[in-house]
């Protein structure tokens, strides 16, 4: 059984349920420089085993694995510590916030020959499961298009002062989980066009950067591909809409995964039409916190996938490159949002040489 440390217990504390409810690895100790969310956690989950040195992680020879929550600008500088120190690394998203780094944690990964994987966790939700299982087993024909959207009610979110700051930006907080499906069926995106505002709602509460934005993507074999974020707005009934969809259609067929519904809609190649929705067992194991706040399943299924990865030895995704592909496309659309231009992916590798 592989042994697993987290760094950073905020997100991490969805990490902290998934280790010690998983038969395939064993949580031996937890690191955040914040000491009382250190007890906070120790308490809830009657875990004591803590520190706020990371060093304390980075020195334990019995650690395999580093699973890092910290907020995004601290990555690389962990990223790069744990490499290092010879272990595994899971990521959360987005996987850094500068390109400037992606070429030496590459270098890093290969000369360590350690594993990273990304923490991209909707991709490991029940029903975006099913929906790519019936994608690769031909359940819809071949792919046309894909929408996808993040749609929220966070006007609360502008209470926090840091999400009035310059440096906040709902492009990389919210839209990277959209973004990252659009990816995963069409991994060769070419350019990117979009356009944004800060809406009525943003501009009273003070917020600096787009709250309302969509964009239309372009990949290298002519398909397109669209994503839409508004995150200041009151949504639609659930039942109606989902905060978060993603629809594939395709030549003989279509499909709809929603999240934070456990519901997923699919209209087969032979014409039958189903929409399958989970029980509470599933509910459960996938929200197992206050409301939806954290999800425990999905950090639970990623890292039994991971370790998996490791012991049979084959490459998990998203993987390093592919962490690093999101990003660049999320700085692709940033720099579109700035220039009511497209642009084009190649060029933002090709500035970090990449």
């Amino acid at each position: 059984m592989l042994k697993i440390a987290i760094l950073g217990l905020g997100e991490g504390r969805s990490t902290m349920s998934a280790a010690l409810e998983s038969s395939k690895l064993e949580l031996v100790k937890v690191c955040d420089r914040n000491e009382e969310i250190c007890k906070q956690r120790a308490k809830e989950f009657d875990f004591h085993s803590y520190t706020t040195n990371y060093d304390d992680l980075l020195n334990d020879e019995s650690i395999d694995i580093i699973a890092i929550y910290t907020p995004d600008h601290l990555h690389a500088q962990h990223v790069k510590q744990a490499l290092l120190a010879g272990k595994h690394v899971v990521c959360t998203k987005p996987f850094i916030d500068d390109l400037s780094d992606a070429k030496e944690l590459l270098e890093l990964s290969k000369t360590t020959g350690k594993k990273v994987f990304i923490g991209q966790s909707s991709r490991f939700f029940e029903p975006a499961k099913r929906q790519r299982a019936d994608y690769e087993a031909g359940l819809i024909g071949d792919l046309i298009t894909i929408e996808a959207q993040y749609h929220a009610d966070h006007r609360w979110f502008l209470k926090k002062e840091w999400s009035l700051l310059q440096s906040f930006k709902w492009l990389y907080g919210g839209l990277s989980h959209p973004v990252d499906f659009i990816r995963w069926y069409l991994p060769n995106i070419q350019e990117v066009m979009g356009y944004g505002m800060i809406s009525s709602n943003g501009a009273v509460a003070g917020l600096k950067n787009e709250d309302t934005m969509h964009f239309i993507f372009k990949a290298t074999d002519g398909r397109i591909a669209r994503v839409s974020g508004v995150y200041t707005s009151p949504t639609q009934p659930a039942q109606r809409d989902s905060g978060m969809s993603t629809i594939l259609r395709a030549t003989e067929g279509a499909s709809q995964a929603d999240y934070h519904e456990l519901r997923y809609a699919v209209t087969d190649k032979t014409g039958e039409e189903k929409v399958i929705t989970w029980g509470d067992s599933t509910i459960k194991y996938y929200f197992r916190f206050e409301g939806q706040s954290h999800h425990g399943g999905e950090y639970q299924n990623y890292l039994e996938y991971f370790v998996d990865s490791i012991e049979q030895n084959f490459e998990a995704y998203p993987n390093m490159e592919e962490g690093i592909g999101t990003v660049a496309l999320l700085q692709a659309m940033d720099k579109s949002l700035q220039t009511g231009m497209p642009v084009k992916i190649a060029d933002v590798l090709n500035e970090y040489g990449l």
